[in-house]
């Protein structure tokens, strides 16, 4: 799906590979690494938000945040941003980026603590 702030960028979810990526003439200039929690109510996690050198500053890593948290919308479950960026991002657009349940945070962070590998 195109970006309606930067048409150029396609968000692309590679679930398997656990990253949504910004994609601009076939190249990938940035991406959210996040994983899918484990049990109820299997919330997408973003733990780590990049942009590529030389893409900075365009709006990308916001595109790819909005992006996340249109996934997750349209899968019903919340998203838990354990990434500062994305963190920073959702205290800022309040109106897009519900707060996940304390329980549900907590259980994200302890599923991450358990396995490094998910980022």
């Amino acid at each position: 799906m195109p970006d309606s702030t930067n048409m150029s960028i396609e968000y692309r979810d590679e679930r398997k590979a656990g990253r949504l990526l910004a994609v601009e003439d076939g190249t990938a200039v940035g991406h959210i690494a996040y994983f899918v929690l484990a049990g109820p109510p299997h919330a997408l996690v973003a733990v780590h938000t990049i942009v590529e050198p030389g893409h900075e500053g365009r709006g990308i890593a916001g595109g790819l945040v909005r992006t996340f948290y249109g996934l997750a919308e349209a899968e019903g479950v919340p998203v838990v941003p354990l990434c500062p960026y994305a963190a920073s991002w959702a205290a800022k657009h309040p109106d897009e980026a519900p707060v996940p349940p304390a329980e549900v945070t907590a259980a994200a962070k302890a599923q991450l603590a358990a396995d490094s590998d998910l980022w």
